[in-house]
Parts: C-alpha cells; sequence; structure tokens
C-alpha cells in the first residue's frame, strides 16, 4: 500500500503527504486510545474518587497510543490530527464526557502539545524515550486543565493535586509508549521494505 493523501498543515507552504499504511496505521492508534480510555476508566476512578479529584488516569494512558503514532509517522501535526480524528469519532458515538459540544477542544489541544514538545526535542537532537515520556507528560497535563478550565473550574490543592496525578499517570504512560516504540517501529520499517521489494519487482 503505497498510495499517498495529501492535506496543508498550518503554516506550512508544503502539502503534507501520508501513506495510506501511515492514514491506517494512524486510525488504529484513534481507535486504540479512544477506547482504551473507556476500559481503563473504572479502575482509573477508583483511585481518583478516593483523592476526590476528576479522572485523568485513563486519559493519561490514551494519549500513550497518540504518541507512538506521531513518534513513527514522521509527519509535523500527526498528534493533533488523530486529536480532531478521535473528537470527531466521540461525537459520532455520544462519547462526549462531561465537556459536551466542546469536547473536540480536549482531544485536539494535548495533540498539539505532543506536536510540538516532539518537534522541539528534535529540533535540539535529544534523545526519543524522554522526549516521548515529557510529551505524554505535559499532554496530560494539558487534558486536565483544558477540562477543568471548561467544567471543573477547581482551583487550589485540588487542582494542583489533579495535574500532578496526570503528570505522574502520563510519565508511566510515556515509558510504555516507549517501549512499543522500540517494538513497533523495526516491524513498519521492515513491511514498508518488502512493499518497496514488491513493487520493485512489478516494474
Amino acid at each position: 500500500m503505497t498510495g499517498t493523501v495529501t492535506g496543508t498543515a498550518p503554516g506550512e507552504e508544503e502539502p503534507v503527504k501520508y501513506k495510506l499504511r501511515e492514514l491506517i496505521f494512524i486510525t488504529l492508534c484513534c481507535d486504540l486510545g479512544l477506547f482504551s480510555k473507556r476500559l481503563i476508566a473504572p479502575a482509573a476512578n477508583i483511585l481518583t474518587d478516593f483523592m476526590r479529584i476528576p479522572g485523568g488516569i485513563g486519559t493519561s494512558f490514551s494519549l500513550m497510543f497518540l504518541v507512538v503514532a506521531a513518534a513513527i509517522v514522521p509527519v509535523r501535526g500527526c498528534a493533533a490530527l488523530m486529536g480532531f480524528i478521535q473528537s470527531m469519532i466521540a461525537l459520532s458515538l455520544g462519547m462526549v464526557g462531561s465537556m459536551g459540544a466542546l469536547s473536540p477542544i480536549g482531544y485536539i489541544v494535548p495533540g498539539i502539545v505532543i506536536d510540538l514538545v516532539l518537534w522541539l526535542f528534535e529540533k535540539i537532537s535529544l534523545p526519543r524515550q524522554p522526549a516521548m515520556v515529557i510529551a505524554n507528560m505535559l499532554a496530560a497535563a494539558a487534558a486536565g486543565l483544558t477540562a477543568n478550565m471548561i467544567v471543573f473550574n477547581l482551583s487550589g490543592v485540588p487542582l494542583a493535586l489533579y495535574v500532578l496525578v496526570a503528570l505522574a499517570s502520563g510519565s508511566v504512560s510515556g515509558t510504555l509508549s516507549y517501549s512499543l516504540y522500540i517494538r513497533l517501529r523495526p516491524v513498519l520499517a521492515k513491511e514498508e521494505e518488502k512493499c518497496k521489494r514488491e513493487l520493485s519487482q512489478l516494474s
């Protein structure tokens, strides 16, 4: 599968091209991130309810898949695009949560944060592992702060605790995202080489 889909990223003159393989991969990661949040939320809510703060651990875990895809797919704006796709899926399925019609903001903002962190670490040539961990942490905190501004209106100690839980769970999820990255990247690279060899044989 070597077809490409072309779009234009904000602030860029050059068109952004996604290979069909990459589109399938990021769509799969979108689905995994969206529905894994539903799976982990009941267990995570036991802890957050005990601490008397809103959820956030499930969000950190779901963002892991956006971090993995953004690290593997070499196209700027990948995570923001995935956040938009997730928001459209969530709206179509009625999975809007407490933010209601404003829920797309809660999906897109963390994606933008992931893109910015990975881009910054790439520019200053720092290792991939800390980049992915910090991206997951800051994206989780951004998601929590966005939800707080729209819905919860926490302040003081509850808000600080809410953000700290998001950062802590984001660090764990970020470490898991790097583990997935180092396992998935070689597999996808091998598949890419296989497709190139098959195309060269056909031509």
